[in-house]
């Protein structure tokens, strides 16, 4: 039985709970406990604080853990990133006064800048050569400027929106961030097996993420420009038709590119178009 450390409220935990379920990872979750076992997998869900979970994978209180890569960094737990999980992705950035002017980094130099992540913080600037005063907040940075407690701000920054609510504009981009799937450094074999197994079942879902299975009626004549134009996984799956003159075409297609591959096949004269969203997919 492996033990993973997930947030206990909050987006993360929403998008963490939607990949267990797409991985097939049954969890009771009518009544939340600190720690529920899975009804199908030899897994286990303890339900932590998002600042809590680097230290716990860290110390083995967990052997996983999912959390946001600005906490991982900033806890510097000793701990293994097993897997970039690509969601709940944003930014850690530092903001001024919107009115404020600004022409570079020089600007911090002997500013005070609140943030509740000075470690990261302090690792940037201290690499740019620039010597400002750290103001440790533990919520609620974005009011800093406009209470005179600080110059400026370094915080996570996803839309933009709560900064220009307090008046204040992104001036540096310092990292981005997604979720990571951590592991701790002594899990034992058994563990470990466990692991390759939860990571089998991720990178599946993970690589079905906006893919749509493609199946379509394509005039013979017209199957080497199809085929052009179709960047598949691999090479395209044809399939014959009762007319000698038309075969069927299956396809892997990207979301992101989806619409403007869809117009061409159909100048070429694709009929039947038939589109299915994908739920896994193992390469």
């Amino acid at each position: 039985m492996i033990r993973i450390a997930i947030q206990s409220k909050g987006r993360l935990h929403e998008q963490t709970m939607d990949l267990l379920t797409e991985a097939d990872i049954k969890l009771d979750s009518i009544r939340r406990t600190l720690l529920v076992k899975s009804r199908n997998f030899p897994l286990e869900v303890l339900y932590l604080r998002d600042d809590d979970i680097p230290q716990s994978v860290a110390d083995g209180t967990a052997d996983l853990g999912i959390v946001g890569e600005n906490e991982f960094m900033e806890q510097q737990a000793e701990a293994d990133v097993a897997m970039r999980l690509g969601f709940s992705r944003c930014r850690l950035s530092l903001a001024i006064p919107k009115k404020t002017d600004y022409e570079g980094l020089q600007w911090f130099e002997g500013k005070k800048i609140a943030t509740s992540y000075p470690v990261i913080l302090q690792k940037f600037l201290a690499e740019k050569g620039i010597h400002a005063h750290i103001h440790k907040i533990a919520g609620s940075v974005e009011i800093a400027p406009g209470i005179g407690l600080a110059d400026a701000i370094f915080d996570i920054v996803s839309s933009g929106s709560t900064l220009v609510s307090n008046n204040l504009k992104e001036v540096e981009v310092v990292m981005e961030s997604e979720a990571l799937l951590i592991a701790n450094r002594e899990l034992s074999e058994e563990n470990k097996q466990v692991l390759q197994q939860l990571l089998f079942r991720l990178e599946a879902v993970r690589q079905a993420e906006d893919k749509k299975y493609v199946r379509m009626n394509v005039p013979r004549n017209q199957l080497k420009a199809v085929l052009g134009v179709l960047p598949g996984l691999k090479s395209p799956t044809i399939i014959p038709l009762a007319d000698e003159d038309w075969c069927c075409v299956h396809t892997v297609l990207d979301q992101k590119c989806f619409w403007d591959i869809i117009g061409q096949l159909k100048e070429l004269g694709a009929q039947g178009i038939l589109v299915t969203p994908i739920e896994k997919m193992i390469l």
